[in-house]
């Protein structure tokens, strides 16, 4: 890899365009940013801050979250999307009060072990909460690196190798350790990616990477595999989303039939629907074969 990140000025120009997250405030715990992240994936910034806020005020600590019901953690997560991420916080909350004296671990391989918790999430709480100096990946990385470094408008598969060029990128100091500005380095890398070097007209005029491989090379367009985009209307996840509305609206179980009025343009779709959301464990059936939120069904 060319190396052609020059981390000062990266670093430079974070410092004046950094935004004002909530969960980038000094007195954020671990278990406040490890909430930012299983909110952030795959969910925009603007549709997370209010939620977010809701959450640390309800849940400041993870024996909070782990004492209430997990319907109501699936109730407050709202329209954010992927329900399941609820449901595995619910279950890590549990796991840090019991087994982690009420506190996020700030070692990556123990973070990895707990419910939930991928390479992804377990880096980025390590490196935002923490001020540990290593590689964090997510699109945003992938993409600044992948046309900067690498000339390519757009990154390939994720892989192992998107850890190593994020790490090679990391500011050392004259020994080869790693530099006192290296966390902070991995967020502005991070940040570029969301605000400049974006998927779809990237702002190359406010760049401060002078010496993009990918600009030098006249941004070529991407030669790769056709890039995948993801609906949402009428797929299956739409369907799910809106038999969870209808327990969401209520404390009480309810019957088949009020299911059956959430989708009926497909009924095949809309059974399977709902099955995925019992064996993914988001809904349960009640004794006398009504349908609730996790956790309410009384027989658990």
């Amino acid at each position: 890899m060319s190396n052609s990140l020059p981390s000062a000025a990266v670093l430079g120009w974070f410092d004046l365009n950094e935004r004002d997250l909530p969960w980038r405030d000094p007195d954020c715990t671990a278990w406040h940013i490890l909430i930012s992240e299983i909110m952030l994936q795959q969910t925009p910034v603007s549709r997370v801050i209010e939620p977010w806020r809701d959450w640390v005020r309800r849940w400041p600590v993870p024996s909070a979250m782990a004492a209430a019901p997990a319907g109501e953690v699936l109730r407050a997560w709202g329209k954010l999307g992927y329900p399941r991420r609820a449901l595995r916080l619910h279950e890590c909350s549990k796991v840090l009060a019991r087994e982690h004296d009420d506190r996020v671990p700030a070692d990556v391989e123990t973070m990895l072990t707990l419910p939930g918790i991928g390479d992804y999430t377990a880096r980025a709480v390590a490196c935002f909460a923490f001020g540990q100096a290593v590689p964090v990946v997510d699109t945003n990385v992938r993409r600044v690196i992948a046309r900067a470094e690498h000339g390519r408008e757009h990154p390939g598969n994720p892989a192992r190798a998107d850890l190593a060029d994020a790490d090679a990128l990391l500011p050392r100091a004259d020994d080869g350790s790693y530099a006192q500005s290296a966390p902070r380095f991995s967020a502005a890398l991070m940040e570029l990616g969301a605000l400049v070097c974006t998927a779809r007209n990237p702002r190359c005029d406010r760049c401060p990477i002078p010496d993009c491989l990918w600009v030098r090379r006249g941004r070529p367009a991407h030669t790769g595999p056709p890039r995948k985009t993801q609906k949402f209307a009428g797929t299956d996840r739409q369907v799910r989303g809106l038999l969870l509305d209808v327990l969401r609206g209520t404390e009480d179980p309810v019957e088949r039939a009020r299911l059956d009025l959430a989708w009926t343009s497909d009924t095949a779709q809309r059974d399977r629907a709902l099955d995925s959301l019992l064996v993914d464990g988001l809904v349960e059936l009640t004794d006398d074969g009504r349908y609730c939120l996790a956790g309410e069904s009384g027989t658990l």
